[in-house]
């Protein structure tokens, strides 16, 4: 991952077998899966301004463009860490990038990112990312 001026957090998940596909490893969907669930409890054990604070207020993160470059597959019993943090906020959102290891043999499984946009949620429409935000993930 790219040194920035932004925290990388990591969490960790256990592959489950109802995440296993036909081929016998991870479907390429549980990637995003995992990215996002790892980002919900880094917003509330790092940031302390969890995904309920934002809704609370009006306000709702949505992904615009997600890329994943695939390395390598988890398999059942893998213990996947994932590492996530801030590349970019712009006026109206966010680029966060991630990494997904192998615990077992510290390997890249995965690498990639996400352009997440603010939105108001009575309008469904894009939505300026507040000053307060700004500071509280700038970590």
């Amino acid at each position: 991952m790219e040194k920035n001026q932004y925290s990388i957090f990591k969490s960790e998940l256990k592959v489950r077998p109802d995440d296993i596909d036909m081929f016998n490893h991870v479907h390429n969907s549980k990637y995003f899966d995992y990215v996002l669930a790892a980002r919900y409890e880094q917003m509330d054990l790092f940031y302390k301004m969890p995904m309920e604070h934002f809704l609370k207020i009006g306000f709702g993160w949505v992904v615009r463009t997600a890329y994943i470059d695939y390395k390598r597959p988890l398999i059942l019993g893998d213990t996947a860490i994932i590492s996530t943090g801030i590349l970019t906020i712009s006026e109206k959102g966010c680029r966060v990038q991630f990494e997904i290891e192998i615990k077992r043999n510290r390997k890249i499984a995965s690498e990639g990112w996400f352009d997440y946009v603010m939105i108001d949620i009575n309008t469904g429409k894009a939505s300026k990312v507040t000053e307060e935000m700004i500071t509280t993930y700038t970590i």
